[in-house]
């Protein structure tokens, strides 16, 4: 291997750092959880460069509902638009690299947005940010807004999370994902490959990133490279359409719902947000490009604003689970028990947000007693 990269240190002593192999695959894929910036975000996305929040390493693919996993993708990432991100890591000499990575890849990715819910992200995430010894919420508004003040809203910062976690799932219902090849050295096979799939794949996304290593005298750099990005493929939607927004008021919201999902549940809809009104919870109206969504805003004795529940144009209620006093296992226990008892097993659940779809509670005696355990559970919210 030449020499390539020159090096002049404070005193002015020049180190040539020579091009070096990985000693493993596994140091790469360490390499890229310990420093995901390495995926060169600037360079897939000038304008707005990708920042890369970890799910998981060896994130399982399951190749049938509810099944277990198959495969095992190297990372799962989301960048901040919320677009999942599959990063597959071989080293330049590994057969495998050439042909037979590819399709390891698009079996993943085929079954990854059929089979992926929102819930099994959100727990995986959890779960490795509780072996990494960091708190996920903390952790993901961080991610979203990285240069907030010291003072925030905190009902706008959960509403952020939540609408994080919608353009997730939206992301995956329409297969609005970014497939990423990771090696020290990307074949040129491999990147006729990539380039092929990029134009033919919209509104997916199909890149290489060279990681070359360069080390001289015990200090080391790391330089990324896209691989592969067509001149098409760096203007497509797939960042564009994301950063959009949409102002959502109660006359598209409820439009919105009917051409999505019909006229009972828009009418079911129109009901809640009613309701809403009658119980004086002033509303907030998201600005998602293609999710809208309607939070009310419940203000405690301390005059505290805080958020409970939230619809979606998507159909779905989304009930805070986690958020004081419901993250007391009791009363906990106590809503989740009189959901289930009008919902049944309608209602998916994990440790922070419940989601009972709207086209439940379209009976109108289901909708008054669901009405009646949400207004159950403000007046325990009011007493904080």
């Amino acid at each position: 291997m030449t020499g390539g990269i020159y090096l002049i240190q404070d005193d002015e002593q020049l180190v040539e750092m020579t091009e070096q192999a990985y000693n493993s695959e596994a140091l790469l894929q360490k390499l890229l959880v310990d420093y995901p910036s390495l995926l060169a975000g600037d360079q897939i996305d000038s304008t707005t460069p990708r920042r890369w929040l970890l799910i998981k390493p060896e994130m399982e693919v399951p190749s049938e509902e509810d099944g277990y996993g198959r495969w095992f993708v190297d990372h799962l990432f989301l960048d901040q638009d919320g677009i999942p991100t599959i990063v597959e890591v071989k080293r330049s000499c590994d057969t495998r690299i050439r042909r037979e990575v590819v399709g390891q890849m698009l079996d993943y990715a085929s079954h990854a947005v059929v089979y992926w819910s929102i819930e099994k992200i959100i727990t995986q995430f959890e779960a490795n940010c509780q072996i990494r010894g960091l708190e996920p919420n903390t952790l993901l508004s961080h991610f979203l807004v990285p240069d907030r003040p010291t003072l925030f809203d905190l009902i706008e910062d959960d509403i952020q999370i939540s609408s994080f976690w919608q353009r997730v799932k939206d992301n995956l219902q329409t297969g609005k994902i970014r497939l990423v090849f990771v090696a020290d050295k990307i074949p040129s096979e491999l990147q006729r490959i990539i380039e092929f799939l990029n134009r033919q794949m919209n509104p997916a996304e199909v890149i290489g990133v060279e990681i070359k290593k360069f080390e001289g005298q015990n200090l080391k750099v790391l330089i990324p490279r896209v691989i592969g990005q067509t001149t098409a493929a760096k203007g497509t939607e797939i960042s564009s359409v994301a950063r959009e927004v949409r102002q959502w008021n109660e006359i598209n919201f409820i439009e919105e719902i009917e051409i999505k999902q019909g006229v009972d549940i828009a009418k079911t809809t129109q009901t809640i947000l009613d309701w809403a009104s009658c119980k004086n919870l002033s509303p907030t109206w998201g600005q998602g490009k293609q999710s809208g969504s309607f939070t009310p805003r419940i203000v405690t004795a301390k005059g505290e604003k805080k958020k409970f529940f939230v619809v979606w144009t998507s159909g779905t209620v989304e009930i805070s689970a986690n958020e004081a006093p419901f993250n007391l296992p009791e009363i906990k226990n106590e809503l989740l028990n009189r959901l289930t008892s009008l919902v049944g097993n309608a209602i998916s659940v994990n440790p922070y947000y419940w989601y009972i779809p709207l086209s439940v509670l379209t009976e109108e005696s289901i909708l008054k007693q669901f009405l009646e355990v949400i207004e159950w559970a403000i007046s325990e919210i009011q007493l904080l």
